[in-house]
This record gives structure tokens, C-alpha cells and sequence, in this order.
């Protein structure tokens, strides 16, 4: 590079320098500590990081100046480190005011149990709820349990009568075409019956008339 290049390059760093000593100098006046004791949490945080980053940035620029690379060196690891504190910072101021409070059950259960034990009553209150929630537990599942197997009973039942009830159904209908085959037989045999009766007193009365006639003629006259 010119060395009339670098004349201009060289005022700007005076000119910076001299800027830096002027913000600086109410901090080099006194200590860190007894500038930031008075400051909230928040920005008693920002106060060091910004310290630690201007004092870094210094030596990052002294190891420039004198030739060597800076980025190799230890001071550009601390230089990332504390930008990731800004990042926190920012994080932080960003956040909402109300924070969602969420509650872990189990972490609340087990911080309950290891606070409450060593306690003879309250280990055996806890023992004795414990048993009577398992209790409940057993006697809902068994009336589940029962009440599928009286459903499961019911539809049986149901399927059991429907088929009974076909087969009354079927077994009357037989019954019922027997009585009126056997009906029909019936009245064709008294028919039948009645017809001989007739025809034989028919008969019977032929035969009284011929005996009556016969028995005229033979007598004297």
C-alpha cells in the first residue's frame, strides 16, 4: 500500500482514539464495580459485557497494528464469546413481561414425595390413599368387566329365543297342516259312514216290507 494511502487511514485511527479516551474516561476514573453496584441486574449485566468487549476490541486492534493475526489468537475466541452474551442480553430485553407458567406434574409429585417423606403419619396417610386409589381402580375395571360380559349374556339370550321362537313357528305350522290333513280324513270317513248307515237302513226296510207283504199272502182267507 502508498504511504500517502495510509496518511488518511492513520488520521481516522487518531481521530478514533481520541474518541475512545473522551467515553472511557468517566469509567477510568473509578472502578468497574463501584460504577455498576448501583445499577438494576439487567443492565448491571450489559455494563461488563460492554467493558469486557471494548477492552478485547483494544487488544484485537493493538495485535492488528503490530502485524500480527489476530484472528488466531486467544483474545478473537473471548471477542465470540462475549458477543454470544449479547445475544443473551437481547434475548432477554425481548422476552414478554408475562411469562407462561407451566406446571410438570411428575417433577411436582416427586419434589412432594421427597418433601414429605421421613413423616410416619404422612407416609402411611399417603399409603393408605394410594391403596384406596388402587381399590377404586379394580372395582371400576371389574364392574366394566361385568357389565360387558351381562351384554354379551343379553345378546346370547336374544340370539337363543329368536331361533326357539322359528322353530315354534315351524313346528306349529306342521301341526297345524296335520290337524287339517287329519281333519279332512275325518269328515271323509264319517261321510263315508254316514252313506252306509242310509243305505243299510234302506235295506233293512226293504226287507221288513217283503217279510210284511209275504205274511199277508199267507194268511187264510
Amino acid at each position: 500500500m502508498d504511504a500517502t494511502d495510509l496518511l488518511p487511514l492513520l488520521e481516522q485511527l487518531d481521530d478514533n482514539v481520541d474518541d475512545l479516551e473522551e467515553v472511557l474516561e468517566s469509567i477510568l476514573k473509578g472502578t468497574v464495580t463501584d460504577m455498576s453496584k448501583k445499577l438494576p441486574v439487567l443492565d448491571k449485566a450489559k455494563f461488563h459485557v460492554l467493558v469486557t468487549y471494548t477492552l478485547e476490541s483494544l487488544i484485537f486492534s493493538y495485535l492488528r497494528l503490530h502485524g500480527v493475526d489476530a484472528k488466531e489468537h486467544p483474545v478473537f475466541r473471548e471477542l465470540t464469546r462475549v458477543k454470544q452474551y449479547f445475544a443473551k442480553i437481547k434475548e432477554l430485553e425481548t422476552e414478554p413481561e408475562q411469562r407462561t407458567m407451566t406446571l410438570d406434574k411428575e417433577a411436582a409429585n416427586r419434589f412432594i414425595k421427597h418433601g414429605l417423606a421421613g413423616n410416619d403419619k404422612l407416609d402411611l396417610e399417603r399409603q393408605e390413599q394410594q391403596a384406596k386409589e388402587k381399590a377404586r381402580a379394580q372395582l371400576k375395571a371389574s364392574l366394566l368387566a361385568r357389565k360387558a360380559t351381562a351384554e354379551t349374556t343379553v345378546e346370547t339370550s336374544k340370539t337363543t329365543e329368536s331361533n326357539l321362537g322359528s322353530d315354534e313357528e315351524v313346528a306349529t305350522q306342521k301341526t297345524s297342516k296335520k290337524k287339517d290333513r287329519d281333519g279332512d280324513s275325518s269328515a271323509k270317513s264319517k261321510s263315508k259312514k254316514t252313506k252306509r248307515s242310509k243305505e243299510g237302513r234302506k235295506e233293512d226296510n226293504k226287507e221288513r216290507r217283503k217279510k210284511k207283504v209275504e205274511s199277508r199272502k199267507s194268511r187264510p182267507t
